[in-house]
């Protein structure tokens, strides 16, 4: 038996209130039930934001705790190198984690099965294999290059890099997932499972005597990325067998590589992006910065996360809508996109400020010299959230080198701003570059996104009439 929530308000609800609450029940019903493409969207939307939601507060929770076991410097050694690990491991897919989404829904609808497998056995065996070379130069380099790092870096670094082919096969399976609908199997892993598992692990060397700090972490969070990943690989293996007969393979991987190495350009730039504020101030100023600058960042996660939920439910959506005659659909889907990012974003800004000074406390009383920071950084994601994915649908629809192009360029401009105004402002510097880079970011992608595809994506403008 199916729930709806208009029989439910129906049945429980007085005869006048149940009248006022039907449209909102019959929308809920639409979204839970519905067939079409936007309800299909906003399901994996909605699966997606909540698994974000979980996440973020098991993130939070554990950055707490890894805060107040190592203490304020321990904690930006981790912190810098992990953030590290995690940069280079999706870098080291190359971009294949991403045209997986674009090919793997055409194959689909197409019912080209010989190239679909082929496809997804490639691209498993390709970021296995770059992933594996780039740990190894990142060990040499640690090794080697040992007098250009500090020496409190260079031990977990080299820890650390262990981690980079199974960061990168993570990646992988979390594209395969998004590209088959499939957002609990795409996010659980990494974003609820790992962070649990590194902080179980290190409570566990806590309780047997061993010492806290950040080679004890990096090792955890070493062994957790293995165990979370091999889970991974096999359930979305089983998934897929179930799903696809087994056949023959048909392999295009050069021609994969071409398109994916565009994207690898947008990614690369956009999760440097994200993260170049956090790299600088570890280039610039001590462990106990870094510290206080990610727990701000860390804090504010939740409002990134509803874009990246919006994401993950509509870009295999893009994907499969690029070859349309007609592109109403495809319009009206990134319309819609833009007003599921916005408005949670900024309700979600808005609370987090009010709380701020609490949930910063919670790291320690150090940390709580972040909550200005706060106010800066939350004004560039909710103006980065006006304009939704707009970068997932350059980059299904075959603009990827022009919005490589556009995250290349801010990503310049906010490293040069941030080496210009860290020494002077300090994290404030780090901050306001942070912001500056994204009121960039956002007017180039709204605009390449009206001239490329013909639609306005900001949730204030009018839509314009739909190119064909």
């Amino acid at each position: 038996m199916r729930f709806s929530a208009a029989h439910t308000v129906e049945q429980v609800l007085p005869s006048a209130l149940s009248r006022r609450a039907l449209p909102l029940a019959d929308f809920i019903d639409g979204i839970l039930t519905g067939a079409d493409e936007a309800s299909q969207a906003q399901r994996a939307t909605m699966v997606a934001f909540f698994i974000r939601v979980a996440s973020a507060a098991i993130a939070f929770g554990s950055q707490v705790a890894l805060a107040r076991l190592m203490g304020v410097f321990e904690y930006g050694v981790f912190v810098l190198v992990w953030v590290s690990m995690v940069i280079i491991g999706n870098l080291s897919c190359f971009g294949f984690h991403t045209a997986i989404i674009r090919f793997a829904p055409q194959y689909r609808e197409r019912g080209d099965l010989d190239h679909l497998r082929g496809l997804l056995l490639s691209g498993r065996l390709f970021v296995l294999a770059t992933s594996t070379t780039m740990a190894c130069l990142a060990i040499a380099l640690a090794w080697f290059g040992a007098d250009w790092f500090q020496s409190y870096y260079v031990v977990p670094f080299m820890i650390g890099a262990l981690a980079l082919p199974m960061i990168a096969l993570g990646d992988t399976l979390d594209g395969t997932a998004r590209a088959n609908g499939w957002p609990a199997r795409a996010l659980t892993p990494t974003y609820i499972v790992r962070p649990l598992l590194i902080l179980v692990l290190l409570v566990g060397a806590w309780a047997l005597g061993f010492r806290i700090d950040g080679v004890t972490a990096l090792i955890c969070a070493v062994i957790a990325s293995y165990l979370t990943t091999i889970g991974q690989l096999v359930m979305v293996t089983a998934s897929l067998d179930r799903r696809y007969p087994a056949g023959a393979r048909r392999t295009r991987l050069a021609y994969w590589i071409g398109v994916a190495l565009p994207i690898f350009l947008v990614e690369g730039f956009f999760f440097l992006l994200v993260n170049a504020d956090v790299l600088m101030v570890g280039a610039l100023m001590k462990p106990d910065d870094v510290a206080v600058y990610f727990a701000t960042v860390k804090t504010l996660a939740l409002v990134h996360f509803v874009y990246f939920a919006v994401k993950t439910g509509v870009a295999h959506r893009f994907a499969a809508r690029i070859d349309d005659d007609d592109k109403s659909a495809l319009h009206d889907l990134a319309r819609r996109s833009v007003t599921w990012t916005f408005w949670p974003s900024l309700a979600m800004a808005g609370a987090l400020l009010l709380v701020g000074p609490l949930l910063l406390g919670l790291f320690g009383a150090d940390f709580t010299r972040g909550y200005p920071l706060m106010f800066i950084l939350s004004a560039g994601i909710v103006l980065r959230a006006a304009i939704g994915p707009a970068e997932s649908l350059l980059t299904m629809s075959g603009n990827q080198n022009a919005c490589a192009t556009v995250f290349g360029a801010v990503l310049a401009i906010n490293v040069a701003l941030n080496a210009m105004l860290i020494p002077i402002y300090g994290l404030y510097g780090a901050a306001l570059a942070t912001a500056i880079a994204t009121i960039a970011e956002t007017f180039a992608l709204y605009q390449l996104v009206r001239w490329r595809i013909g639609v306005r994506m900001f949730v204030f403008m009018q839509p314009a009439k739909p190119r064909s």
